[in-house]
Formats: structure tokens, C-alpha cells, sequence
């Protein structure tokens, strides 16, 4: 079988990666600034916690000192005191760079600061280390903005005498900042770089995924497929190159009873058979005829290629139900045709003779084979309706062994039959009896007559638990070890004739008896002999089966 071939047009080529790319683009950018403000304002908070330690520490080495803190405890001279404890509090600011070393007592005095003219000054805050814990923050003070630092000051005795304080201008910390900040901006710009490549990658992996269509034709595509999947009667299945069904219209869910089949393999949804086995490629060719409970489908299968590469199998199934019961109802009506056309023949014959007879004056010759004419149709009736008491069985009978006559195939009632006027579920004992005959019909018809003559033995019998169905022919048989497959849709040791197709008579048969809980066996070897058992319904709880209208099926054998 021919495998599909998509080809896809190439038109507006680069349009979609490079709107993917232009949209991952503009992400990163924005998602790189944003990083990048959002490490400076975290890199600038961590650069105020550092120089806040700095200070802590500059102040905590300025209140260890030895003259400070004896100056600072001994108050009897406050221009003294003030004037060493103002030149070692300024060789320290120098020393260490900060912008102020202030030693302040514990009425707010100050006692040293870089603006001589503050030295004796009160603070406008209040003195904050006589809890006796250092103390950090941002102060904005007659230097300017500075990171400050606050611990308290204890005299040589141990006796808290005031504080230090000592701040780190704020240009400092900005400095830092701004001297790391370009180290930032290029790993910034590097993250960047590989999330670009990252999304140029993943544009044309897209593209090659999406078969080069832009974002607009897949949404018509998608759109125009679901329109024609469930706008169609016809079943369509397509699977995926792992054998799971990726797509499923609702057609195809009333042909073949599947619920929710999407992402599911054939072996999880359907039991094995024919029907399965058609489905998933093990059977191969076109227009596959599968038998179900309720419908005689028509199965194709194609595979899917695109640029060499396998995408699935999508898979097409057709109801020929009633085509096929009309079809084989026409045939029926030819069979019946060609054996009025064969008895007309026989009458025209018989008509000539009889008028030959009357002609040359041997009347009771005449009249002989008139009678002889006329009772042999109604004796073959008769016949029949003494063992069989329904009307429409009579009627099926005498037609099939019409039919067979022409054929030169003998039909036998076997004289143990014995049905009544309304034999139970009658419809399909019709059905049975009509295929089962057809086929016998068909085998004994072939090949070269035995010693005995070309014939089928038909046997109906009735009881209390059911009915049974015998038709034995003279016909080559069933073929050895074709036991387990004779009742498969599609079985036959016949090609097609016209437009009946094969293999459906007998698996119709073994479909209406299994589903009503009968049984049916046949012998192998030369002369098939079929047994079918159907027992009476209130002995089984079976539904209602949806049946072709079969007529003459033609053999199957």
C-alpha cells in the first residue's frame, strides 16, 4: 500500500523563529535589567551592612584607647581633657579615612569632631549606647551622609563615660558600588548572550518541529481539521508513530464502540480479532471487510511519511452495512432470476412437447405429462410443509432447492425434521438456514460431481430446550487445521463474485449464535457438515443484535 507523503510550502520562512527569538530576546532583556538593578540595590544594601561593621570597628579601637578613655573619665580639667581626647580622636579619623570620630560624654557633649568649632557642642540625638551594645545605621550629620557606628566608652575603672561615634561618608560606599558594578554588568551580559543562543536553538527546533507553518496556519489547520474530521461520516483513526491513537472523530467512536480512546493503544481499547488485527496493520491490502456485533465496516490503513520520516498510520472506516445486505439481496435476485430463466426454458420445452403430442392425436400421452408437470412443483412443496410448519422457512427452503436444481445440486429435507409454525427467534434461524444453504449449495456445485451426485442433507428439529440446524453437503469439505479460522470475516476458499464479497456467511452465523448463546461446530474432512444449536431465549439474556439483510449470501467457502 501506498504510504501518504505530507509535503508542506515554505512560505514566510523565518517569520516564526524569528518572532520567537525577538520575543526571547525582549524576556531577557528585561528579565537581565531587572536582575541587574535588583543585585545593585542588594550589592548596595551589602556595601552599607559592610562600612556600618567598619565603622562599629573604627569607634570600638577609638574607645580602647588609653588616653581617650582616662581623659574621658577624668572631668577636672574639660579644656584638657578636650584637647587630648580631640588630637587622638582626629589622628584616628585620619588614619582610617572616616569621615568623623566623635567621643561624646554622657550629657551629650561632644569632646572631638573634625569641625573644631563643634568641640563642646551638645548632639541633637540622644546618647544611645548606655545599654551597652554597639550600635549601626545611616546618618546624615554636618559631614554629609555616612554609614555610622555607635559603641559606648568605659573609663579604666569600668564605668560607662559616654560614647563614640564614627561615620564612613557615603561617596565611599558609592564608589565601591560603582567600581563592582561593571564586573555585574558583564556576567549580566554574558547570561544574556547564552539565553539568547539558548533561544535562537530553541526557535528552530520549533520551526523544524512545526514543518516551517506559521502560528496562524497551524490554528487554520487545527480548525479546518476538526471541521472535516467530525463533519465527515466516514471513521477516521490516526496513530502515532509509537502505535497510541492521537486522533479519533466521532464517527469513528459509533463504528467501532470506543469510548476514550485518545493516547491509548489498540490493545487497550479492542479485543483481539479481525477487527484489531485490521486496524493496526497485521492484516494487509484495501478495503478490508470486518463483520462486527452491530455493522459490516470497510477498513484502510495508510502510513504517514514526511521528508522520509514515519509519523503514524492514519486509518479510514466505512459503514457498508446496508450496502452490503442490498448487495447480497441482488445477488440472491440473480441466483432466483437465472432459475426462473432455466425453469421457463424447461416449460417452453415441456409446452412444445405437450403441443406435438396433441398434434399428431396421442392424447393420453398428452395428458401424462401434464399431469406430471403440474404435480411435480407442488409435490416438492408439500414435501417441505409435511415436516416444516412455518410459512416463511417452507418458503426459504423450497427456494433454496429451486436454486440448487439449476445448479445440479440434489437439497434433501431429512426425514427426522420436525419444526413447528412459530419456531423461536425465527428471524435468525432464517438467517442461519439461509447462509448455511448457500454455502453448501456453493461447495457441492464445484468441481467434478462424487459417485453419488452433487447434494445437500438440510435437518430442523425442535425441542423443549431449543432448535438445531443440521446442513451436510457432498462438497470438498473444510480444509484441514482451518477449523479455528472458517467463522473469521473474510474467510473463504472463493474469490469475490460480483458484487458479493466472501467470508461474511458463515461469520454472520457464528456471530448470531455466539450472541445468543448457541453453539456451532463443524466436521473437517470432505463433506462439511455444520451444527448449529440455538436454544430457546428465556435460557439466555442476550440484547437485541442489529443483522444484514442477507438473502442469498453466496459461499464462503
Amino acid at each position: 500500500m501506498t504510504p501518504i507523503r505530507i509535503r508542506i510550502g515554505r512560505g514566510g520562512r523565518g517569520r516564526l523563529s524569528a518572532r520567537i527569538l525577538a520575543g526571547q530576546l525582549a524576556i531577557l532583556a528585561l528579565t537581565g535589567v531587572i536582575g541587574f538593578a535588583l543585585f545593585a540595590f542588594a550589592q548596595r544594601s551589602a556595601l552599607d551592612r559592610t562600612y556600618e561593621e567598619r565603622a562599629v570597628a573604627i569607634a570600638r579601637t577609638t574607645a580602647a584607647d588609653p588616653q581617650i578613655r582616662r581623659a574621658m573619665q577624668d572631668g577636672s580639667d574639660d579644656a584638657a581633657r578636650t584637647g587630648v581626647v580631640q588630637a587622638v580622636a582626629e589622628r584616628i579619623r585620619q588614619s582610617s579615612g572616616a569621615s568623623y570620630v566623635v567621643v561624646i560624654d554622657l550629657h551629650g557633649v561632644r569632646h572631638s569632631h573634625p569641625m573644631a568649632q563643634l568641640v563642646g557642642s551638645p548632639v541633637a540625638e540622644p546618647v544611645v549606647a548606655r545599654d551597652g551594645r554597639p550600635h549601626v545605621g545611616t546618618d546624615q550629620g554636618a559631614t554629609g551622609r555616612s554609614a555610622n557606628g555607635r559603641v559606648p566608652l568605659y573609663g579604666p575603672t569600668g564605668e560607662l563615660v559616654g560614647e563614640v561615634s564614627v561615620g564612613i561618608p557615603e561617596h565611599d560606599v558609592l564608589g565601591e558600588l560603582w567600581h563592582e558594578l561593571p564586573t555585574f554588568g558583564l556576567y549580566a551580559a554574558i547570561a544574556t548572550a547564552l539565553g539568547a543562543a539558548a533561544a535562537y536553538l530553541l526557535a528552530r527546533r520549533l520551526k523544524r518541529t512545526t514543518f516551517g507553518l506559521e502560528l496562524e496556519e497551524i490554528a487554520g489547520l487545527l480548525q479546518d481539521r476538526e471541521a472535516m474530521l467530525h463533519g465527515i461520516r466516514e471513521g477516521v483513526l490516526a496513530f502515532a508513530p509509537d502505535g497510541r491513537i492521537s486522533v479519533v472523530n466521532d464517527e469513528a467512536r459509533r463504528l467501532l464502540g470506543l469510548g476514550t480512546a485518545l493516547g491509548s493503544t489498540l490493545e487497550e481499547t479492542l479485543p483481539d480479532g479481525r477487527l484489531r488485527r485490521a486496524l493496526d496493520g497485521t492484516l494487509t491490502g484495501t478495503d478490508i471487510s470486518v463483520l462486527t456485533d452491530e455493522h459490516c465496516l470497510v477498513v484502510n490503513r495508510m502510513p504517514v511519511t514526511l521528508h522520509g520520516r514515519a509519523l503514524g498510520a492514519v486509518v479510514t472506516v466505512r459503514d457498508r452495512t446496508e450496502l452490503v445486505g442490498l448487495l447480497r439481496e441482488l445477488d440472491s435476485v440473480r441466483g432466483l432470476t437465472d432459475a426462473l430463466r432455466a425453469q421457463q426454458h424447461e416449460f417452453t420445452n415441456r409446452m412444445h412437447t405437450l403441443a406435438g403430442l396433441l398434434d399428431i392425436g396421442a392424447y393420453d400421452d398428452a395428458y401424462d405429462l401434464a399431469v406430471e408437470a403440474a404435480g411435480t412443483g407442488q409435490a416438492l412443496t408439500e414435501s417441505v410443509r409435511g415436516r416444516i410448519g412455518n410459512p416463511l422457512m417452507v418458503g426459504l427452503v423450497v427456494a433454496k432447492t429451486t436454486v440448487a436444481a439449476e445448479r445440479g445440486v440434489w437439497v434433501e429435507l431429512d426425514d427426522d425434521s420436525a419444526l413447528g409454525e412459530d419456531p423461536p427467534q425465527l428471524p435468525r434461524l432464517l438467517t442461519i438456514v439461509g447462509n448455511l444453504l448457500d454455502n453448501a449449495i456453493d461447495a457441492a456445485g464445484d468441481g467434478p460431481p462424487p459417485p453419488g451426485g452433487r447434494a445437500v442433507r438440510l435437518t430442523l428439529t425442535e425441542d423443549a430446550a431449543g432448535t438445531t440446524v443440521r446442513v451436510a453437503d457432498t462438497g470438498p469439505g473444510i480444509p484441514p487445521g482451518a477449523h479455528d479460522s472458517i467463522f473469521e470475516d473474510g474467510w473463504s476458499t472463493r474469490p469475490d463474485r460480483g458484487t458479493a464479497r466472501r467470508g461474511l456467511g458463515l461469520a454472520l452465523v457464528h456471530r448470531l449464535v455466539s450472541r445468543h448463546g448457541g453453539t456451532v461446530t463443524v466436521s473437517e474432512g470432505t463433506g462439511a457438515v455444520f451444527t448449529v444449536r440455538m436454544p430457546l431465549p428465556h435460557l439466555v439474556s442476550a440484547g437485541e443484535p442489529k443483522t444484514l439483510r442477507t438473502g442469498s449470501a453466496g459461499g464462503d467457502r
